[in-house]
């Protein structure tokens, strides 16, 4: 009789658990987040300059390439408007990029990899970026899964490198 009372218990509060997660979040994560727009966003377990720079010597260490930071709130200040901390980083391998432009070339407005590192009003570091497989859908590229498997792969744990 117990066990059927738990069971009733849990099978009613599961819906309103569910709903205290963010729309798209994983319940099992708070700090990582697969949002329903294709966005994947994971809190930093640093700083906002320490999350960056250990995010650009991963990416050294991987071999791959970086293009440039984009101070977001440097070029908001100069246009005077105030914005929270928020860079842009831009880096990619060509080899493998190239390839979901060659079965789309209009997925070239999402090569190179583009990740978000900015700081929240609590001062929580997130970084945001694009889920591979969303970016597949979008342009209906269904002859290179195994390429995005490796691309999410390797953005993933970019991302785990500054995890909590």
């Amino acid at each position: 009789m117990t066990a059927r009372i738990a069971a009733l218990a849990a099978a009613t509060l599961i819906p309103f658990t569910l709903a205290l997660v963010p729309v798209g979040a994983r319940a099992e994560d708070s700090t990582h987040q697969v949002l329903e727009n294709g966005l994947v966003r994971v809190k930093s377990a640093y700083p906002f300059n320490e999350t960056i720079d250990r995010i650009k010597q991963d990416i050294a260490a991987k071999g791959i390439m970086f293009f440039l930071a984009v101070d977001q709130s440097k070029l908001a200040s100069e246009a005077g408007i105030k914005l929270r901390p928020s860079t842009l980083l831009v880096f990619g391998n060509p080899a493998l990029g190239s390839q979901f432009i060659t079965s789309n070339p209009d997925a070239g407005i999402d090569w190179p990899v583009r990740l978000l590192v900015s700081e929240g009003e609590t001062g929580a570091v997130w970084t945001v970026y694009n889920d591979f497989h969303h970016i597949a859908r979008r342009h209906r590229i269904t002859d290179r899964d195994t390429a995005f498997d490796k691309a999410s792969d390797v953005i993933s744990s970019i991302a785990s490198s500054i995890s909590e």
